[in-house]
């Protein structure tokens, strides 16, 4: 059975005005040029553009990923929802820094959970420095697709987004005449179509976007062995985690199903028998107040769910403005180790002034204030 005591590490003492400094979205924007060549020139590759677990796919297309064997030896980092939250990730990969210096350890892998964008903030600035993270170093990262990416498409003329808030959509039509905006935009749809929507690792962690196959699933699923079924990729992206629910009806007319944890623990069941077994899972989605949680009624089977947002979203109603992002590093046979990053208060709002729900427009990309 898999260690359930969450471990939870403060993270004060960075260098934030470092981090600061790196949250320059003018920069990026200048070299947009150079990354968006690059990340097309990786994925132009004719043996595929090599990132972290596609030595694991059973075939190009296979995108629910069972990893064979893990080095433990190199740190694994999970980051959650970013929504263009520039200032989240320049903390995260400072931190990443930080302990990597004071442990000698190798450069850290990455999985990110997806949803970079939508939600106002920095959505193209972190997807081009997601781009550089990749096309730097792609076989240490890994994106699994989100809900807000995998919603993103492109028709030859406009961006279009099946979810809300589309702002991000928004924003690269508006930007069409922008050569090189419209090819990052096209870019994120080219990744996020062949990105994973789950990583099965050796150790029964599972991790996702949002949750697994729900339970109407689960005879075809046992009878077909099929992961790659649409409707199970589906449901790795879109489910949500009831926190003391036992079982949840399936309802995916309105995208709104949510699992129990008597769910998970017959969907660990089945995965088993296919040869995948599964004991705890880390996933986003869910935009929980303290940007971390556990859930007691999962005792048996624990869920971790992690949000690496530093601000209050304007959808989001309750809470204080500022809020400390958390990141968590792989443990084996446990659950991840949760880092939370306690940005200063003044420099989340020096980055993101706290709107005015009144006159919010949500179409409009903010500019921090230098």
């Amino acid at each position: 059975m898999v260690q359930n005591a969450l471990q939870v590490v403060e993270v004060d003492d960075l260098d934030w005005q470092a981090v600061r400094n790196a949250v320059d979205p003018a920069f990026i924007r200048a070299n947009i040029r150079s990354m968006v060549e690059r990340m097309e020139a990786l994925l132009d590759r004719a043996d595929g553009p090599g990132m972290l677990f596609d030595n694991d796919r059973v075939d190009p297309a296979d995108r629910v990923i069972r990893i064979l064997a893990m080095d433990a030896a190199t740190p694994l980092w999970i980051v959650g929802d970013l929504h263009g939250d520039l200032l989240a990730l320049e903390a995260a990969l400072a931190a990443m820094r930080d302990l990597a210096s004071q442990t000698g350890d190798e450069k850290p892998r990455i999985v990110f959970l997806g949803d970079l964008f939508d939600d106002e903030g920095f959505g193209l600035e972190v997807l081009l420095r997601v781009f550089e993270l990749i096309t730097d170093a792609p076989d240490r990262v890994c994106v699994i697709a989100g809900n807000h990416d995998e919603a993103l498409t492109y028709d030859g003329v406009r961006f279009a987004s099946s979810v809300a808030p589309s702002d991000f959509a928004d924003f690269l039509n508006a930007n069409l005449a922008h050569e090189w905006i419209e090819r990052a935009g096209k870019l994120a749809v080219r990744l996020f179509a062949r990105a994973p929507r789950a990583l099965f690792f050796p150790d029964g962690l599972l991790i996702a976007h949002g949750g697994f196959p729900l339970v109407d699933l689960h005879p075809r699923l046992a009878e077909t062995g099929e992961w790659n079924d649409p409707l199970c990729l589906s449901d790795f992206v879109w489910t949500r985690a009831h926190p003391k629910a036992r079982k949840k009806l399936p309802n995916r007319f309105s995208r709104g199903s949510q699992f129990g944890y008597e769910d998970f623990a017959a969907f660990c069941s089945v995965s088993a028998g296919l040869g995948r077994p599964v004991t705890h899972m880390v996933r986003g989605h869910d935009h929980v107040e303290e940007r971390y949680a556990t859930y007691p009624a999962y005792g048996s089977h624990p869920v971790l769910t992690i949000v690496a947002l530093s601000r209050r979203l304007s959808r989001e109603n309750f809470g204080f403005y500022e809020r400390a992002p958390t990141i968590a590093q792989f443990v084996e046979g446990a659950l991840p180790r949760v880092y939370r990053l306690h940005i200063p208060a003044e420099m989340i709002r020096e980055v993101y002034p706290e709107p005015d729900l009144g006159s919010l427009d949500s179409k409009t990309t903010q500019e921090p204030h230098r």
